[in-house]
């Protein structure tokens, strides 16, 4: 995924485009919101996480299912499902003895695939 770093290109004046930086000012979310979002693309940048988001995305699963497909220990599996349950991008549902895991709703699926469609592009 790394490419050549390039120098950032600067401006060589010191005019400030005023329109533009109050209209991009007025949209901009509170700085709560964008923390909030960072947070959120933490959780993302775990492979063990996009594993399991991976394998939610395409099927509900239990925990002892998920940790033979990944071939891990239900307990990395668990610790790693609270932290995405937390995190509102998984769910759980009870079927007897038996919990289920899925992604939370169609929105975690959106940025799972726009994830993967932007580092096909690359």
């Amino acid at each position: 995924m790394q490419k050549n770093m390039q120098p950032i290109e600067r401006c060589d004046c010191e005019v400030i485009h005023d329109s533009i930086v109050e209209k991009v000012k007025e949209k901009m979310p509170r700085e709560e919101t964008l923390y909030d979002l960072a947070e959120l693309f933490k959780i993302f940048g775990d492979s063990t996480r996009i594993r399991i988001l991976w394998a939610l995305h395409e099927s509900e699963m239990c925990v002892c299912d998920i940790a033979f497909l990944l071939n891990m220990t239900q307990s990395a599996i668990s610790h790693q499902l609270r932290v995405l349950k937390h995190s509102d991008l998984v769910k759980s549902r009870r079927e007897g003895k038996i919990v289920f895991y899925s992604l939370k709703d169609e929105h975690v699926k959106q940025i799972f695939d726009l994830g993967l469609i932007h580092i096909e592009e690359a």
